[in-house]
């Protein structure tokens, strides 16, 4: 399957095999969805909203907030309700077996006659992962770049509802009217390419929301974030402004993702000496990172192969939509690495985060089909680990080098850059847009209050910030804003094909059941009689190893025993009474013996 999919890349790739579609980039797709418009002159910055009003606008997060991922944020205008970006979130250590976090959407349901559209800000799962679940609940247009839109396709195919959602490809400069909203999409640079800002021109006045973003002067694509409209926006006035916070703790600013190019090519020079194979991870959606490995792979004569299904996708959506320029003949299956000398080699790969299914984990713990890491093999991790990820990353680090691999990470070599605005950065957004209210997004809460103060020293009022939590609904109006409730918010756990069917009390039970193990108890009693005709039988999983521990399974018996025959001894009992005394004394007995609680299953059958 990864062999086809390389295919199609490589296919993608040749210069005189790209479709008519895509020859060129800036063409307005002018597809409407069934509740908004798109501007007949889509780079027209006429505003043609009603004038201002002082009805109220209500902003509703309800991912993004304290957290790292689901973003998701409702804006609400009498009749008429917005949805920015519609994320997902990695489980944190404690969620066992679940596979991503998505946004609880039960507050869409109440308004869901009135939602106009989703837009979309970029293609990071983080803010795009979440739709799939959402868009089979609600039947409501999706306005997005046409990178994000491509990676998007991909994942709604997978769903199998690619076919039932309208998308709309905007362009960067376009205005779109949903129902009071006019919503203007201006170009920002991010780790990702075609992100945007976008901003809402409303009755009561304009919402600006960044959206993940950096101010780098000297980007891949050559088109710098477009400082100078978020400049005619703070002139005409901003009524509130909705800022990424993730490295607001970070000060100074943020470096170019074309410094990362001469690293590259350092690093390249030095494996074409040492004669090694270079094997890469970095961020599936990073396309400006993954060209420039391409080009350093290009400039010393290596075949890249692709390994991982998310980097295959996001690759083959690039090249198509022409936002990656690859030469032909460069890229080859991972069926073919083993016909060139491994010096000729370069492999791209997914994993920088540590997960345990990416491609260069198992790589390191030599579970991968087709690659298995050798001596000096040259892996360079170009990301840094997101808060949570550190020990995962160590392990996999640990494990490369157990296999003979030299390995280039982030504290060794400038392999990595952030995609997200640093303070300077951050300050000179909230001196050009000088918004009257100002809402911190995107960050745990401590980069949420970091972001606060960098806000009072560009001379917004405190009482004009509002730190928010999962939930609030903050209603604004040109005189006036106030937190005025809360709506329904938190986490919905995806487990499989169960989309919430796991929630705290199951995964107490996995917790229980990791930490302590479990006990069973069989047994079958006669009806009639009231005795004990089989067992008790005990089953240990994950508490003792029961060959080395035959001395406590017998005295589980024994206990198991004595409460039943205590219990039928009067012959008036309950089976709910049996098996909670069962539990309670054979686990009370436990704790005193190993100062373990295993969870204890009774399973009582009648006969």
């Amino acid at each position: 399957m990864a062999h086809k999919v390389v295919d199609k890349i490589a296919k993608i790739s040749g210069v005189n095999e790209k479709t008519n579609n895509n020859n060129n980039r800036n063409k307005n797709n002018n597809s409407n969805g069934k509740n908004g418009n798109r501007n007949s002159n889509g780079g027209n910055r006429k505003n043609n909203t009603p004038k201002h009003t002082d009805k109220p606008i209500r902003i509703i997060p309800l991912g993004g907030l304290n957290e790292i991922g689901k973003n998701l944020t409702v804006f609400e205008y009498e009749d008429d309700a917005l949805i920015l970006d519609c994320g997902m979130a990695f489980p944190d250590d404690d969620m066992l077996g679940v596979d991503i976090v998505i946004p609880d959407i039960t507050y869409l349901h109440k308004i869901a006659d009135r939602i106009r559209g989703i837009v979309l800000t970029h293609g990071h799962e983080d803010h795009i992962g979440a739709l799939p679940y959402v868009l089979k609940e609600f039947s409501v247009p999706v306005y997005g770049t046409r990178l994000t839109l491509g990676i998007l396709k991909n994942k709604l195919k997978e769903h199998g509802i690619l076919n039932q959602v309208k998308l709309n490809t905007i362009n960067a400069g376009d205005k779109v009217k949903l129902g009071a909203f006019t919503a203007e999409f201006i170009h920002t640079n991010h780790s990702i390419a075609d992100a945007v800002a976008i901003a809402l021109h409303t009755p009561t006045g304009i919402i600006l929301h960044t959206g993940d973003f950096k101010i780098d002067s000297t980007p891949i694509d050559s088109d710098m974030i477009d400082l100078a409209r978020f400049g005619e926006l703070g002139k005409e006035g901003v009524l509130a402004l909705l800022s990424d916070s993730t490295n607001a703790d970070r000060p100074g600013v943020t470096f170019s993702e074309k410094s990362i190019g001469k690293t590259f090519d350092n690093l390249f020079e030095k494996g074409e000496q040492n004669k090694q194979r270079i094997i890469v991870a970095t961020f599936a959606s990073n396309v400006h990172r993954v060209q420039q490995i391409i080009n350093s792979a290009v400039k010393y004569n290596r075949k890249v192969a692709v390994s991982g299904r998310s980097m295959e996708n996001v690759i083959s959506a690039a090249i198509e939509l022409e936002y990656m320029h690859v030469p032909e003949n460069t890229l080859i299956g991972l069926d073919e690495i083993n016909k060139y000398p491994k010096e000729q080699l370069v492999v791209i790969t997914t994993g920088s985060q540590g997960e345990s299914m990416a491609a260069l984990t198992r790589m390191a713990f030599t579970s991968h089909k087709k690659i298995n890491i050798e001596p000096n093999d040259l892996v360079i991790i170009s990301a840094s680990p997101i808060p949570g990820n550190e020990k995962s990353v160590a392990n996999v680090v640990n494990e490369l080098l157990k296999q003979g691999a030299e390995v280039i990470y982030e504290k060794q070599a400038d392999v990595h850059v952030s995609g997200h605005a640093c303070q300077e950065e951050l300050k000179m957004i909230l001196s050009l847009v000088k918004p009257k209210y100002f809402i911190p997004v995107h960050g745990e809460y401590r980069h949420l209050c970091k972001h606060k103060g960098l806000a009072v020293h560009t001379g917004i009022d405190p009482k004009n910030i509002f730190v928010m939590d999962l939930g609030n609904v903050l209603e604004l109006s040109r005189s006036s804003a106030k937190i005025v409730g809360s709506v329904p918010s938190g986490k919905v756990l995806v487990d499989g094909l169960g989309v919430g069917d796991v929630g705290n009390i199951v995964l107490r039970d996995r917790k229980h059941l990791a930490e302590d193990g479990i006990i069973i108890v069989v047994m079958t009693i006669e009806k009639e009689s009231g005795e004990c005709v089989s067992g008790p039988d005990i089953i240990s999983r994950g508490f003792v190893y029961v060959r080395e521990s035959e001395d406590l399974m017998e005295e589980i018996k024994k206990q198991t025993t004595s409460v039943v025959e205590n219990c039928l001894s009067g012959r008036s009992f309950d089976w709910t009474t049996l098996k909670t005394r069962v539990k309670n004394d054979v686990g009370n007995y436990l704790y005193v013996k190993t100062k373990r609680r295993p969870m204890i299953l009774p399973i009582i059958m009648e006969v």
